[in-house]
């Protein structure tokens, strides 16, 4: 039983870590984060780094592991829109600017 447990426990971090993945994509390119709210992404990335130390409190690697994939992954989505913001102060559009 704890084995399927385990398993679970594998999936859901998978599966919710991974999520992020279609939005890191989206936001790759230059000028495409004007959808997504920058004060959403630091509550995200602060609270998934706050689920890490308590993995690491807790000695439980699934917490540890799901959340660094996904602290890793909001933390790329916040250097897109900081590099967007920055793109768009400075009056630069798109990849034109490169």
């Amino acid at each position: 039983m704890e084995t399927a447990i385990q398993a679970m426990g594998v999936l859901a971090a998978g599966l919710t870590s991974l999520s992020y993945l279609p939005q890191v994509r989206k936001a790759r390119s230059p000028g495409s984060t004007d959808d997504l709210s920058l004060k959403m992404l630091v509550a995200l990335a602060s609270g998934l780094i706050l689920w890490i130390a308590y993995g690491l409190l807790k000695r439980d690697w699934v917490i540890v592991l799901a959340n660094v994939v996904g602290a890793a992954l909001a933390l790329t989505l916040i250097a897109f829109k900081v590099r967007d913001m920055r793109e768009a102060k400075g009056g630069h559009t798109g990849s034109a600017s490169r």
